[in-house]
């Protein structure tokens, strides 16, 4: 069931400056271009005050950017050159805030109701009605459309939130964080919810998240902010197992780093050898390395396998051997430090393996899980 004909969102070179407290412009959001193809969903990732909320925010047109071009499909709806800025009540986008906004004096039906009734498009009451109970059905809500809106969950209130964006139609969804403010096993329930409202809407929408979970488990793409520009965009799993930069990779769950040099380098595959405080290692590029670069590797804790005896075909893997510093159980697997040399690396394992704190481990670390970025400083400047 889809609401409209959307297009694809375009933004290119987009700039929004703050005044700052001491008369600086403060960079908030710094030459930042991207795509969202028409029924897609794309994530803004990153930490607070990174620019993310503020490029929502001037999509939506609620800030005016400093420079830059903005547009859905054929329609431009901001662009420095021409000095064009069509004003947010014009723009035709939905947007659910982290807060929600409900009405408290109305009831369901009526906060679903509102943007219909005070829109361009004219519809008389049976037009309005139909258009609403199919929203409030999709979102699970239909039964409670005569009930008072301030006695709904929080759940519901986002759904009612969803809806009430939903309703109009929009060329755009845009989302600022809005699951924050629901518990843990709610959250991750309202992600399937979104996902599936989305698709079944089939909705061009931009969702801005501090949580790496919800990014992922969300986006058909993802743009990670840092400093108010856009340092990697791509798929979740791209983002995840390839990260180009240690701020993805630090950012993006859990990793281990260790810093090396490249000693040989296959510029066809990308396979390297790197020498570390670990001894020589195989890893995998993401860019084009030569030798004597000086890398950074990733590896993720799961992809950290550890074993009481030495594994069969080792000489195919990098394998050491540690001793268990610490371990912690958490039901579904076991977080183990080990300690190999003056290095402390981090692994999580399934819960059948149960050797004790103080006992030699032997470390294996598939090549293609080990991760060569760049040993590049990180951009300077931003808000």
């Amino acid at each position: 069931m889809k609401v409209g004909s959307n297009g694809t969102l375009k933004v290119t070179a987009l700039c929004t400056e703050y005044p700052g407290a001491d008369g600086i412009a403060v960079r908030a959001v710094q030459n930042v271009s991207f795509e969202v193809p028409e029924g897609k969903m794309f994530t803004l990732l990153g930490p607070s005050g990174c620019g993310k909320t503020t490029t929502l925010r001037s999509i939506a047109g609620l800030e005016r950017p400093t420079s830059g071009e903005i547009s859905v499909g054929d329609r431009i709806v901001y662009a420095s050159a021409s000095n064009t800025f069509v004003a947010p009540n014009r723009r035709n986008f939905g947007m659910v805030f982290q807060s929600y906004a409900i009405w408290p004096h109305m009831n369901v039906f009526q906060n679903a109701a509102f943007p219909l009734e005070v829109g361009a498009a004219r519809l008389n009451r049976k037009q309005i009605e139909e258009k609403v109970m199919r929203v409030l059905s999709a979102v699970g809500l239909d039964h409670l459309a005569e009930r008072d809106a301030t006695k709904l969950s929080g759940g519901q209130q986002q759904r009612l939130a969803l809806a009430r964006a939903i309703v109009m139609e929009p060329q755009l969804l845009l989302l600022d964080e809005p699951l924050s403010n629901l518990d843990a096993k709610l959250r991750e329930r309202m992600r399937f919810e979104l996902k599936r409202l989305q698709s079944e809407f089939g909705l061009t929408a931009v969702y801005v998240t501090h949580d790496q979970s919800e990014a992922l488990a969300l986006s058909h793409e993802i743009a990670v902010m840092n400093e108010g520009r856009i340092v990697q965009v791509g798929s979740p799993r791209d983002i995840y197992e390839r990260p180009h930069d240690r701020f993805v990779a630090d950012f993006i769950g859990s990793a281990n780093f260790l810093d090396a040099t490249v000693v040989s380098c296959d510029p066809q595959t990308g396979r390297c050898r790197v020498g570390t405080v670990l001894g020589e290692l195989g890893v995998q590029a993401v860019d084009r390395l030569n030798r004597h670069d000086k890398v950074v590797i990733s590896v993720r804790p799961e992809d950290v396998e550890l074993c009481e005896e030495l594994p069969a075909g080792g000489d195919a893997h990098n394998v050491c051997k540690g001793t268990v510093h610490a371990k912690v159980f958490l039901g579904e697997h076991i977080d183990f430090q080990v300690k190999v040399g003056e290095s402390m690396l981090f692994a999580r394992v399934h819960p059948q393996l149960r050797t004790p704190v103080g006992n030699g481990i032997y470390v294996i670390m598939k090549p293609d899980k080990c991760i060569a970025i760049p040993n590049a400083p990180a951009p300077a400047g931003g808000a």
